[in-house]
């Protein structure tokens, strides 16, 4: 069971259902998927593409959290997960993160997926699928490759609706304006 630092924490594991782990409908990521997607909805308030994501301790809690910010960086490598990852490298002071669960609101792309196995997450979950650049389930299955010398379970469709309805709306909005 992941530790928190929340002295109610395991009052609601104990509530909660028997569902597996990798159960999309487990309260635990549920409860951390709405917090990647509070992340979304502040970079979709800033113009970014509404991306979020939190990287969660076992042993600390929330050790990471963010959103994109490419374009107010000005930095193509500025995605939720790369800075979300960051950040919780900082925080747990080194650079293997292997007791830490990355929720992010979209299937990670090739890069982010690169650095979810260079830092040694054991788990990502994500909400929905990344038909165009999906590199841990849907093109491409990077995180779980088992040519790499490190893998991550993958749990999938935590809360996808809403994480694609925010992303549609932003691109849509965008279509709209005549922007790409």
């Amino acid at each position: 069971m992941p530790k928190s630092p929340d002295p109610n924490a395991e009052a609601r594991v104990s509530a909660w259902p028997d569902l597996p782990w990798d159960d999309p409908r487990h309260p635990f990521h549920v409860e951390h998927m709405r917090m990647a997607l509070d992340e979304a909805q502040a970079a979709f308030a800033e113009d970014e593409a509404p991306v979020g994501a939190i990287v969660v301790s076992q042993s600390r809690g929330i050790v990471g959290s963010a959103h994109n910010q490419r374009e107010q960086l000005r930095d193509p490598t500025a995605h939720a997960e790369m800075i979300a990852i960051t950040q919780a490298a900082q925080a747990v002071g080194s650079r293997r993160l292997d007791d830490c669960i990355l929720y992010v609101t979209l299937e990670p792309c090739a890069m982010c997926a690169g650095a979810i196995v260079l830092a040694r997450l054991p788990m990502v979950v994500f909400g929905c699928t990344d038909p165009k650049a999906g590199a841990c389930v849907t093109l491409y299955k990077i995180a779980s490759d088992e040519r790499l010398n490190h893998r991550a379970r993958i749990v999938s469709g935590v809360l996808a609706e809403p994480c694609s309805q925010i992303l549609t709306e932003f691109f849509a909005g965008k279509r709209r304006l005549g922007k790409k």
